[in-house]
């Protein structure tokens, strides 16, 4: 099956397809085809844009996904906001500006949430979600990964993400997690629909 990734990111179709090694899917990137602005107040939302504008254009189903930090003693913010957190332009400002926010915070809980959807030309939805929990440094460690992976140590590990290697993140993050959803329900070909009619 031909599946297009809605992003714009080359390294991202590569993790995508590392990602999902039980399934023939051949992954194609956009093409220069242009996103829509992210709109949405859900991960769900998020995803469902990129996903279904990318599958319409195309005329292919369509994978994409939307992911974000939440933090407990922020009242689970940035969220779907993450990448624009505070209005900073950088993953370093972003981290100072989140470290500023929770300075002298006793509660440093967190979780990166991320939402997979692949979007069918017909205009069926299919919605995988992970989530990983941990706990948000003082200060960054490690120089792998992206976003926020310097402060965020997950839940059995002493490392932070950004001090992981690649596969060994995968094994626990978020979007590998829902990546992993989805394989399961593919692996014997896409899952069957739910026909049920609404009333």
């Amino acid at each position: 099956m031909r599946v297009v990734v809605a992003t714009g990111n080359a390294g991202k179709v590569r993790e995508i397809a590392e990602a999902l090694p039980g399934l023939s899917w051949q992954l194609e990137g956009l093409g220069g085809l242009p996103l829509p602005e992210e709109t949405g107040t859900t991960y769900e939302e998020n995803a469902a844009l990129k996903a279904c504008a990318a599958a319409m254009a195309r005329g292919l189903p369509a994978l994409a996904d939307d992911s974000g930090l939440e933090v407990a003693a922020l009242g689970g913010q940035p969220g779907v906001y993450s990448a624009r957190f505070g209005g900073r332009d950088s993953d370093l400002e972003r981290n100072l500006y989140l470290l500023e926010r929770l300075r002298g915070a006793a509660d440093r809980r967190a979780k990166f949430v991320s939402v997979v959807m692949l979007a069918y030309p017909d205009g069926h939805l299919e919605t995988y979600r992970g989530e990983m929990t941990g706990t948000l440094l003082e200060g960054p460690r490690g120089e792998n990964g992206f976003g926020y992976d310097p402060l965020f140590v997950p839940d059995g590990e002493t490392r932070t993400l950004a001090e992981m290697t690649v596969a060994e993140k995968r094994a626990l993050s978020h979007r590998g997690r829902a990546l992993t959803a989805l394989m399961e329900a593919h692996r014997d070909g896409p899952p069957a629909r739910d026909l049920t009619p609404v009333e």
